[in-house]
């Protein structure tokens, strides 16, 4: 096969049927009303066809036959000419198709045409690989293959759905830090910005190292493991950007699986600020989180890795973490949730948010009847002071609200459950590192709305210049004459009636 020039569109088997296609409908219409629902199906299913031809013969035109090529600084030779199967956005196309190799008898062999197209995995067209991972990110494989079934267009199998993010999590991976750098790059501060506020928190998840580690111990003789497969913490870390007024303008989310120190999203978190304090000095940054310890410690190290100015920087406790501890105090003095304690709880709740040491009431209130109490209430009184007195200096809220400055970490805590929760915490999941990381990746992006840039970078990156050294003595002698090519398409939908498939529960 020879490179194609030209394609005669209307003369295509596909063209034909379709408008075979139109010309037995308008006779329907002679004696009786057809379906509309009917005709809407065939019509896409004539009309996938057409572009499978069309996108078949465009992707022979990417194929190379000369004697030798050279890529990257390296010389091949052709080796032989095969058929392959090629995923597109309207299903799949069997392409022919050159092979080369360089010098050495364990070299691995390339396709020109897949080297130029950007092919991916060895089958996916780049937009059939977008739309697949796209989705793939925000369902489930089995879901995601019914949900392509349904929309009557390409049908990619469960399984090659579940390889397409990992291979496509590969490869950003190894360029991670340089494509977040690019992406930084490519973004403005809103010119009302005022502050940035920068916030990180966990969530639980099953991995499927430690749920096989849970089978071998209940294994044992004489041993019985309970509770759930082993769960390690995902991390997630969002930076917003707010007005003066403390209305958020935008956010960008990260989720990463579980690691010691959570050291990468330290360094993504990092990266934003730095980029963000580039372009305006000026910001004021904010750490927000709950009461861990060691939420406040990986910020710190953030903190300490910047070297800006400490005076840019406030640390705020989230509001309704303090909330929780506060309710858990009343509830130790007054019963649990009596209304005597429920009464008391608003009116401290109010005094901690809106009257400056509203800190201290809370504590010289807890200090007073932790004096007079014993056992277990007395203990449990102890556990919220003692969290009120180590949160103090990071809750003043009233001076917080006059600066507009954001007091509640619902943002972070949205991204655990948007990022996390809702994907990889489905009935039944249990994770690698590898597998859950190009998840979290590609939500991350697409929820930070930064996905089709970064789909720019991933994409170039399955591409490669090919040069041709020697042409082959076929493509000398026809010189400027083209070969038209038409390629039969592999048709994936061909039942008659069509029928509506809901996705999987």
């Amino acid at each position: 096969m020879k490179v194609s020039h030209t394609y005669e569109l209307l003369e295509s088997p596909a063209a034909q049927r379709l408008g075979q296609f139109v010309r037995e409908h308008d006779r329907l219409w002679q004696n009786t009303m057809p379906s509309f629902g009917q005709f809407e199906h065939d019509l896409h299913k004539q009309m996938v066809e057409l572009e499978q031809e069309v996108l078949a013969a465009e992707l022979a035109r990417y194929d190379v036959d000369a004697q030798q090529i050279e890529v990257e600084g390296v010389r091949y030779h052709p080796v032989w000419v095969d058929t392959e199967t090629y995923l597109t956005a309207a299903g799949e196309v069997q392409v022919e198709r050159h092979l080369y190799r360089p010098a050495g008898h364990n070299a691995k062999s390339i396709c020109p045409l897949e080297l130029r197209v950007g092919i991916v995995d060895g089958y996916w067209t780049p937009r059939a690989a977008r739309q697949g991972a796209w989705v793939i990110a925000q369902l489930t494989p089995g879901d995601t293959e019914a949900l392509f079934v349904e929309l009557g267009s390409m049908s990619p199998s469960r399984s090659t759905l579940d390889r397409l993010p990992r291979e496509l999590s590969r490869r950003w991976e190894t360029k991670r830090e340089i494509w977040e750098a690019a992406l930084r790059a490519q973004e403005t501060v809103p010119e009302v910005t005022a502050s940035v506020a920068v916030s990180l928190d966990g969530v639980m998840v099953a991995m499927k190292d430690k749920a096989a580690e849970r089978v071998a111990k209940h294994a044992e003789a004489g041993k019985h493991a309970s509770g759930p497969a082993g769960r390690q913490e995902a991390a997630c870390g969002t930076v917003s950007l707010y007005d003066a007024e403390g209305e958020r303008l935008q956010t960008i989310r990260y989720g990463r699986m579980p690691e010691s120190k959570k050291v990468t999203l330290q360094a993504q978190l990092q990266g934003e600020i730095e980029a963000l304090s580039a372009l305006r000095p000026d910001l004021r940054r904010v750490h927000l989180a709950d009461g861990a310890e060691t939420n406040w410690e990986r910020l710190a190290e953030i903190e300490a890795a910047l070297g800006l100015p400490p005076e840019g920087l406030v640390k705020i406790v989230d509001f309704y973490h303090g909330c929780d501890h506060l309710k858990n105090g009343c509830d130790a003095i007054w019963g649990e949730s009596t209304p005597r304690s429920r009464a008391e709880f608003l009116r401290l709740k109010t005094f901690l948010k809106e009257e400056d040491g509203g800190a201290d009431r809370i504590i010289r209130t807890f200090k007073h009847h932790a004096s007079r109490t014993t056992g277990n209430r007395q203990q449990r009184l102890q556990t919220e002071l003692t969290y009120f007195r180590n949160q103090r200096p990071r809750m003043n809220y009233p001076e917080y609200l006059r600066q507009h400055l954001p007091i509640a970490s619902g943002v972070v805590e949205a991204a655990c459950k948007t990022l996390v929760t809702q994907r990889l915490k489905c009935s039944g999941m249990a994770w690698s590192i590898a597998g859950g990381q190009a998840i979290l990746t590609f939500r991350s992006l697409i929820q930070s709305e930064r996905w089709s840039l970064a789909w720019n970078l991933l994409a170039a990156d399955f591409r490669q210049t090919i040069t041709i050294v020697k042409p082959s003595a076929a493509t000398q002698f026809q010189n400027s004459f083209a070969t038209r090519v038409v390629v039969a398409p592999v048709t994936q939908h061909d039942t008659e009636d069509y029928q509506a498939l809901p996705l999987a529960a």
